[in-house]
């Protein structure tokens, strides 16, 4: 493995949890669960519960490579330890590419909630610039930040889910949601895979192992207990969502928990739930920034990626060319692209690298096996089962870009080889 400049080990469990439900608990909660609606209808629930249980599989996975582990880069590393350097650059490139469509995806997000009309993307790039800014100062402040979010999400969300529960709306028809609905097995599927989009941001605790105090024992405790909160707090807002709308009313909106909640008659937390929203957009970008930065500068540091990228910097110990060539590259997409397929692009990327991290855990040897191997087998089948449920364009357009990395790495390969 590579001895680059070090990054250096600050944060605690407490941190490495509040910065996985920074990603989380972010605009997902606020946007996903109205595509997954539209996917499968009554079958929400389903979807709901097959997202989980694949998270699951792929956290675990996670948490006992980071600690035999314990580097930055995530899967990008575990891939090439324990599979060989292609896996690890597939691992890799699929998290880069499908992640920087995240950080444009919640940029939009936040725009589409906090900027008034006909400035969204301005906004969006005004936001990505200044968290950009706030990770180039340090890690510790990104998790103090990050911790402030989260809780005023959690808050937001507290109050969307009493006034979906207890306004003159409510109803439990809603709840028929554990049958498949209209859009049969295959809907469920894509909900589920829309769904997953929103669960993904444990990896980022993983990708920041380099800088996590005692990480053998720090990140297998953090990642299940970030997301088994997350899960918790997802299956409550789906509960009052549907409550309150039913199925066709979630599919209607774009905005289901500001429509729960002006439907309810609770038209005065309209406004706190999409303080909430711009909130959560905030936090997960900020993680995403961080987590990028980071895979980024272990790519550099082996060369599959430009050395450029591998440079820490002296003062803040941050990955500071990594994480200022994201943001320039988040900016061109955010003034260019559709938020519909940079979600669609970005679930692609992220169950492709969990596939390579749940294969790389399923070759760990006993000493460093927290879980049964079972697990990993199926977190393989269930992220292979919801690339293929995703529209045909994401995974087409995916396809491409996975066979475009994989050309510039034969091609520098070939090169140094002359």
């Amino acid at each position: 493995m590579s001895t680059g400049p070090a990054l250096v080990r600050r944060l605690g469990t407490t941190d490495a949890v509040v910065i996985g439900l920074g990603s989380m608990v972010g605009a997902g909660v606020f946007a996903a669960f109205s595509p997954a609606a539209q996917a499968a209808g009554a079958g929400l629930l389903i979807g709901l519960a097959l997202a989980a249980v694949v998270a699951y599989c792929n956290a675990t996975a996670s948490a006992q490579l980071a600690a035999q582990y314990p580097t930055s880069g995530g899967t990008y590393v575990y891939g090439r330890e324990r599979l060989g350097p292609w896996w690890g650059f597939l691992a890799g490139w699929g998290f880069v590419v499908g992640k920087t469509a995240s950080c444009a995806a919640m940029a939009l997000t936040f725009a589409a909630y906090a900027a008034p009309a006909g400035w969204e993307r301005p906004v969006a790039v005004a936001a990505v610039l200044g968290l950009t800014a706030v990770n180039y100062r340090g890690i510790t402040r990104t998790a103090g930040l990050t911790r402030v979010i989260v809780s005023v999400v959690l808050l937001a969300l507290a109050v969307a889910v009493t006034a979906s529960l207890l306004g003159g709306g409510a109803t439990t028809d809603g709840l028929s949601g554990w049958t498949l609905g209209e859009g049969g097995v295959h809907g469920v599927l894509q909900s589920a895979g829309l769904l997953f989009f929103a669960f993904a941001g444990f990896a980022r605790i993983a990708t920041m192992g380099e800088e996590v105090r005692d990480p053998a024992r720090t990140i297998p405790r953090a990642i299940p207990l970030a997301l088994g909160i997350a899960v918790a707090v997802y299956a409550v807002v789906a509960v009052a969502v549907l409550v309150a709308l039913g199925p066709d009313g979630v599919a209607a909106t774009a905005a289901p928990l500001a429509a729960a909640v002006d439907g309810g008659g609770w038209t005065w937390a309209e406004p706190v739930v999409r303080i909430g929203a711009a909130a959560a957009s905030l936090g997960a970008l900020l993680a995403l920034v961080a987590g990028i930065g980071r895979t980024g500068l272990a790519m550099a540091r082996q060369g599959d990626l430009p050395r450029f990228l591998a440079a820490v910097h002296p003062r803040s110990s941050v990955p500071h060319h990594a994480e200022l060539a994201l943001a320039a590259v988040v900016c061109l997409l955010v003034l260019t692209v559709d938020l519909r397929g940079a979600i669609g692009f970005s679930s692609f990327g992220v169950l492709l690298y969990y596939s390579v991290a749940n294969a790389a855990a399923f070759t760990q040897d006993r000493p460093h096996r927290r879980f049964p191997r079972p697990l990993q087998v199926l977190g393989v089948v269930g992220c292979l089962v919801l690339v293929v449920s995703l529209p045909v364009e994401a995974v087409v357009g995916g396809a491409i870009v996975v066979a475009v990395g994989a050309a510039y790495r034969l091609t520098r390969l070939r090169l140094a080889t002359r």
